[in-house]
């Protein structure tokens, strides 16, 4: 199959690019500068913008595409970024004839009072599936793996750390699951033709609260920190916090930040009947985006992407807007 990938170089289309030809599939791969990336064997590679219509119709001669932009790291305007470019892709796709999208969106119930990033990752889905092509929607939260955004938070925050005072965010519940995971459900999902048209959630095997989260990544790192919730430390002021002790940015943390208060469990199991993964347990899948054991800190700001997770990252981005 002909297979398009936005947010190439992220952190999850950077790992889908050499899954899919993995899989046999042929992959075009949608960047803005072809100079920043080194795509892998046998790939197609095709310069455009999502922000500017006309200019990533090249690049949409295929059978189906994966959409994983996300605007959060350009900052308080990351909203109408998404919508943008949402609507200008899901216009473009349809006029192009493609048959099949793939998205990866974020888990969460609308009743939870989502926060900002959450409702633009359902609002980006919703326009999406306003398309002339079947939207295959797959909702995940935190995504474990070096260059995860939120994960390279919890790991700074778990090792720099000794004595954490956080919000009541803390005792809320998640299911974290591994990068690699996620991209087998991705890679999966094409090879199902029911999953057409449809919305998932995926999840690892282990539902954890943040306060457990942090505790087991701290003793991966060697100290498991001591939590203090307090019941006045706004998200606001959280953000702030964590732009002073790890490499994440305020504008990058606030979003993320907030979007811990909503659960992020999986509900709905139907995708484990349609698409075979052998989950990787929570502390596993630590080990793995560790290498093993303890390492250095890795900056967020080194990945080209947000991921897709728990009120979290999912597509491609930097200041500039969302990659492609």
């Amino acid at each position: 199959m002909d297979v398009l990938v936005t947010g190439a170089t992220g952190f999850v289309g950077g790992r889908l690019v050499p899954a899919l030809r993995a899989a046999g599939h042929e992959v075009t791969a949608l960047v803005r500068d072809a100079s920043r990336y080194e795509s892998p064997e046998s790939v197609r590679v095709v310069e455009g913008d999502l922000l500017e219509p006309g200019s990533f119709d090249a690049a949409l001669d295929v059978d189906a595409a994966y959409y994983l932009v996300h605007s959060m790291r350009s900052g308080a305007d990351f909203e109408a970024r998404d919508r943008t470019a949402a609507r200008n892709f899901a216009r473009a796709a349809s006029e192009r004839g493609v048959d099949r999208v793939v998205y990866l969106g974020g888990l969460g119930e609308d009743r939870d009072r989502l926060s900002e990033h959450l409702r633009s990752r359902r609002e980006v889905e919703r326009l999406l599936a306003a398309g002339e092509y079947d939207l295959t929607t797959l909702r995940a939260a935190i995504l474990i793996g070096s260059g995860s955004a939120s994960f390279e938070m919890i790991v700074q925050l778990a090792s720099r750390l000794p004595v954490m005072v956080t919000p009541r965010w803390v005792e809320t519940r998640c299911q974290p699951i591994f990068v690699d995971d996620a991209i087998e459900y991705l890679v999966g999902v094409l090879d199902v033709p029911e999953t057409a048209g449809e919305t998932y959630e995926i999840g690892g095997p282990d539902v954890l609260t943040y306060r457990e989260i942090l505790t087991r990544v701290g003793g991966h790192r060697g100290r498991a920190p001591v939590i203090v919730p307090v019941p006045i430390l706004s998200p606001k002021l959280s953000s702030l916090w964590i732009d002073l002790v790890t490499d994440v940015p305020a504008p990058v943390a606030r979003p993320l930040i907030d979007g811990l208060r909503n659960p992020v469990v999986v509900r709905d199991h139907r995708i484990e009947s349609l698409v075979e993964v052998d989950l990787t347990p929570f502390d596993v899948a630590v080990e793995r985006a560790l290498g093993g054991g303890p390492a250095a800190d890795s900056s967020p700001e080194a990945a080209d992407e947000v991921d897709a997770e728990a009120g979290t990252e999912t597509g491609a981005t930097d200041r500039r807007g969302p990659d492609t």
